[in-house]
């Protein structure tokens, strides 16, 4: 098979993995203006630098071949789809090629298991290995961890990959032996947390050593297939607490879950549950940066993330008895905590009622969505809107809201909720 067939059939396997997510842009050059934004051809997708620039990486599967029969899985060993495995060679041409053409500026690499996990990320380690040290590739890889690989080759790949992911996929161990009978969560969990002391053990050294070796620098991710297995909102968010909490991950990407295969095991869902998908997304942003809980964000009583409202207007209209707040007088973590006001919005308040009491005219110019904001806050002991009817503010916001809801182009494309309006 040609390389060029081969890139065709392996990029396509690989637009799954929403840890490395596609623009989804479609906006083409007609050859009278600047730029391209639309998707680019055979595995040239978008992703986003921690500084928040948009870069462009080659995202691969190095072999779709796989010995494992995932029920989800579109490279299921007993599906009938084209076949294809690059050479070690192959793909290191292809990285240096693409990035000499300026196409591409780091490398997403993943595979489907051949033979077994050790052998599959020998392949992998070789293959970024002489990327490295032979052809002096200083782009930024990141390098998809087969669960199962033993400690040494993870240890070592850390040292030339700058993200390193394993993905958890589903959300518990009844939904693994159900739909990925193959798979054991030791031998994901495991991995993760070996590699979460790796990295901090390695931040510890680099302060005492300056030339001290990185180890994988961009810090690890993972994938949660979203709609596959039944478990609630509730233990999806519980589960991702927990890995940021003990395995140093640095984020958890959510994938609604695409119905690819015919298989009674799985849910019979038309098309993927993205509303889902977008509201988790902002729900880890509150764990993450809001310092919410879990269990406060959705919990025994309401397992589900309401489909109709961003998650930390949910908890406020559950929590009105904590309501109205007087935004000239609580502390930063109160503000976080009120629908509107986002990180960079309370930093400004926090500053800016240093000097005075604020308005309500101020608020706005500071960032606050007032359409929001104006049920739970007060500025000088005066209201804008004054009430404990949860159901009439819940009426009063939906028909706020704008009517669209969040779409995508393809399974590759991330949702990213207006995180300055949580």
């Amino acid at each position: 098979m040609e390389v060029l067939d081969k890139l065709k059939i392996l990029a396509d396997a690989a637009k799954y993995d929403v840890s490395c997510s596609s623009s989804g842009g479609s906006r083409r050059n007609d050859g009278k203006g600047l730029g391209n934004s639309a998707a680019a051809p055979m595995g040239i997708c978008h992703s986003w630098a921690a500084d928040g620039r948009c870069i462009s990486l080659l995202k691969l599967l190095f072999s779709n071949v796989c010995i494992h029969d995932c029920a989800y899985c579109i490279n299921r060993r007993s599906n009938d789809i084209p076949r294809a495995s690059f050479t070690v060679d192959e793909l290191i041409d292809l990285t240096i090629n693409f990035y000499r053409r300026n196409y591409i500026e780091g490398l997403f690499l993943s595979s489907g298991i051949l033979k077994s996990p050790d052998y599959t990320t020998e392949l992998l380690l070789s293959a970024i290995k002489r990327l490295r040290l032979e052809q002096r590739f200083n782009g930024y890889i990141h390098l998809k961890v087969i669960p199962g690989a033993s400690r040494e080759l993870i240890r070592e790949a850390g040292l030339y990959a700058d993200r390193l992911s394993i993905n958890i996929e589903l959300p518990s161990e009844q939904g693994l032996k159900a739909l990925a009978p193959q798979k054991r969560r030791d031998d994901i969990l495991t991995p993760m947390a070996y590699i979460g002391t790796k990295i901090q053990a390695n931040a510890e050294e680099r302060k005492l050593y300056r030339k001290a070796l990185p180890f994988v620098p961009a810090g690890q991710s993972t994938q949660l297939i979203v709609g596959a297995s039944p478990e609630p909102d509730s233990q999806i968010l519980q589960l991702s607490e927990q890995l940021y909490r003990r395995v140093n991950l640095r984020r958890v990407y959510y994938s609604a879950y695409v119905p690819v295969n015919s298989n009674p095991l799985l849910p019979a869902l038309t098309a993927p549950p993205l509303q889902r998908e977008h509201r988790l997304y902002q729900a880890d942003w509150l764990i993450r940066f809001y310092k919410f809980r879990a269990a406060e964000i959705a919990g025994p009583q309401q397992p589900f993330l309401d489909p109709e409202l961003d998650p930390k207007t949910g908890w406020a209209l559950r929590n009105l008895h904590l309501f109205p707040v007087e935004v000239n007088r609580v502390d930063y973590e109160t503000l976080l905590r009120i629908p509107g006001v986002g990180l960079k919005s309370a930093e400004r308040l926090v500053a800016a009622r240093r000097f005075g009491p604020l308005g309500f005219g101020d608020l706005q110019k500071m960032g606050v969505v007032m359409k929001r904001a104006r049920y739970f806050i007060t500025c000088q002991g005066r209201y804008l809107e004054k009430t404990d009817n949860d159901a009439w503010i819940r009426q009063r916001l939906l028909a706020a809201e704008p009517s669209g809801r969040p779409g995508r182009s393809g399974p590759a494309t991330l949702q990213i909720p207006l995180f300055s309006e949580i």
